[in-house]
């Protein structure tokens, strides 16, 4: 007696298959129509918070090691005031 179908075990991994390239294509569905535009308008944003806590967290290290040295921290660069202007 041949047994020519699949078996339950394989059948059950085909579908479990096809329901994971299901909900991966509607993840990445998701993330084109969804995150992608909302990351481009306020990855801008982003960055140049980042950038300051970046500068405050390397502000920090200097005032540290120049305190265990005995020395006069540096001073902190000037804000740049046209950093928020578009450019042309």
């Amino acid at each position: 007696m041949a047994n020519d179908g699949p078996k339950p075990w394989e059948q059950q991994v085909r579908n479990a298959a096809t329901r994971v390239e299901d909900e991966l294509h509607r993840v990445v569905t998701y993330i084109n129509d969804q995150v992608v535009p909302e990351i481009r308008l306020n990855g801008t944003q982003a960055l140049r918070a980042a950038a300051e806590q970046l500068q405050k967290l390397a502000q920090r290290m200097d005032d540290r090691r120049a305190a265990g040295q005995g020395q006069t921290p540096p001073t902190p660069p000037a804000p740049d005031p046209d950093k928020d202007k578009p450019q042309p």
